[in-house]
């Protein structure tokens, strides 16, 4: 890898304990540019031996982590922080070069996951314990929040920076220590934050990235009793598996998982705005996010005149390699993605969906998809069913609000909604009505640091981002103090 301002951020050795480790197999695994599938470094690969050690030392540390001032610990996040922000040219370069995404995206994902380490290292200050009226005689009763100790975080690919900070920030303001697993496909960013980590003070052992296969980490760390909290973002069906792996310890887990957005458009909406609003929640990341709109449901006074909108508007997307200037879409993150993508379109076809943008022989790599989208989508369609994680648009008409709801709820997922319209009483109808953790109302922009992050049925459990994202990493005491000597006089 080249033209970086500071070289030093290639990292492509584990981070434990303060130590640049290599595997002691010797083995490593590559990492391609999607955009073009060239090698752009290889990562080490940690035997199950090293991972326990790293377990280990994040142990070690914890009790003099916790033990910091508010202030020690919020000044060291503080220049983790700063250093993020000075050197963000280099990461976001990084991130597209590994992930794929436009560089003007990258370039928002740093800011964004540098807002998350501000937010925590802050909000840390406002982990307020309780008085507790007594119902005891001579006691006095009440709590105090404490840190859990040693959490694992295993982040995606598709956010390589942010999904680390929105974790790992929480957890070290709370006075946990952390063991961050990265998705393979996107190491180099996660080892670039452990290289500022460093830089910043953060003492041996409370600040880890390990590598490695991942069904072999993550049985690990589920299974480690010195491991206290996981957190994952990812599928649901691995979210299901680390689950029950935590079982045995019984570890307090945070889960984001997948998503099924449905986009609704009222019939009061202007159809040009609802259309560029549609492709701004469709396309982000090239729909590689879980807050990606999946189905988009139009009022049916308005459908057709949306689908030429929308057409029309989707003709002003790039696809190209991120680093270009002007691209606006990307690669998928690999050929696998692709041929899943290209699945989900044949099988609406096949079952009467209209295929009205979506040229696949445009595709300017092995790792492109074309983005496409599909008219009359109904509920037997996997593009209504799952989460494609791709520029997948699936779009169909709606009549009646209760069966809108209703359709809308016919999913397992519960992420993220989008309502668009101006008519307060329907507004408020489905934002009640709709089974989601988060509804954002004439807005594609839902999420920052003061937000309570999370879904509700299979997408998840626990929040991330706001007061509520320390929960996660800390734990209530709650106290009695009794049998006190009776007061009198002054």
């Amino acid at each position: 890898m080249h033209n970086f301002e500071d070289p030093r951020l290639i990292r492509q050795l584990a981070y434990i304990n303060g130590k640049w480790t290599a595997g002691t197999s010797g083995r490593d695994e590559a990492v391609l540019n999607p955009a073009t599938d060239e090698v752009i470094g290889r990562c080490t690969q940690l035997d199950e031996t090293q991972i326990v050690q790293a377990i280990d030392a994040a142990h070690a540390a914890f009790p003099a982590w916790r033990a910091l001032s508010l202030d020690a610990r919020g000044e060291i996040l503080g220049k983790w922080h700063d250093l993020l922000l000075e050197n963000k040219q280099d990461l976001a370069r990084l991130m597209t070069l590994e992930q794929g995404k436009p560089l003007f995206e990258a370039l928002g994902e740093i800011d964004y996951a540098a807002s998350f380490i501000r937010w925590f290292a802050e909000e840390a200050r406002r982990a307020y314990g309780e008085t507790i009226p007594s119902h005891i005689n001579n006691a006095q009763l009440g709590t105090v929040r404490e840190p859990i100790g040693v959490a694992a975080l295993i982040t995606p690919w598709n956010f390589p920076c942010a999904m680390i900070t929105r974790k790992a920030a929480a957890a070290l303001a709370a006075g946990c220590t952390v063991l961050v697993k990265p998705a393979g496909e996107t190491p180099f960013s996660a080892l670039a934050l452990a290289e500022l980590a460093e830089r910043a003070g953060f003492p041996a052992g409370v600040f880890n990235i390990i590598t490695g296969e991942p069904e072999m980490v993550s049985q690990v760390l589920c299974a480690s009793d010195k491991v206290k909290a996981l957190s994952f973002t990812g599928s649901t069906r691995v979210g299901r598996l680390l689950l029950e792996q935590s079982a045995a310890t019984v570890k307090k887990c945070s889960m984001e998982l997948g998503g099924n957005a449905p986009f609704i458009v009222l019939p009061d909406m202007d159809v040009e705005q609802a259309a560029q609003a549609a492709i701004d929640a469709k396309f982000q990341t090239t729909g590689q996010d879980c807050l990606a709109a999946n189905r988009i449901f139009v009022h049916r006074s308005l459908y057709e005149d949306f689908l030429q909108a929308f057409a029309r508007r989707m003709g002003e997307l790039t696809l190209g390699n991120g680093l270009i200037r002007g691209v606006n879409q990307g690669p998928l993150i690999n050929r696998k993605a692709v041929t899943k993508a290209q699945e989900i379109v044949d099988d609406a076809v096949a079952k009467g969906a209209r295929l009205l943008v979506g040229d696949q022989s445009q595709a300017p790599g092995s790792n492109y998809f074309v983005p496409t989208l599909l008219a009359d989508v109904t509920a037997g369609m996997r593009v209504y069913r799952e989460e494609n994680f791709s520029p997948v648009a699936g779009v169909l008409a709606w009549d009646n609000t209760e069966q809108l709801i209703s359709q809308a709820n016919d999913t397992e997922y519960g992420l993220a909604a989008y309502v668009y319209g101006y008519d307060i009483r329907q507004i408020w109808q489905l934002m009640r009505g709709l089974e989601f953790g988060m509804v954002s109302v004439n807005s594609v922009k839902m999420t920052g640091p003061p937000v309570p992050f999370g879904g509700v049925k299979q997408s998840g459990l626990g929040r991330e981002g706001s007061s509520h994202g320390l929960d996660e990493y800390s734990q209530i005491k709650y106290y009695c103090l009794g049998n006190l000597p009776s007061v009198s006089g002054c």
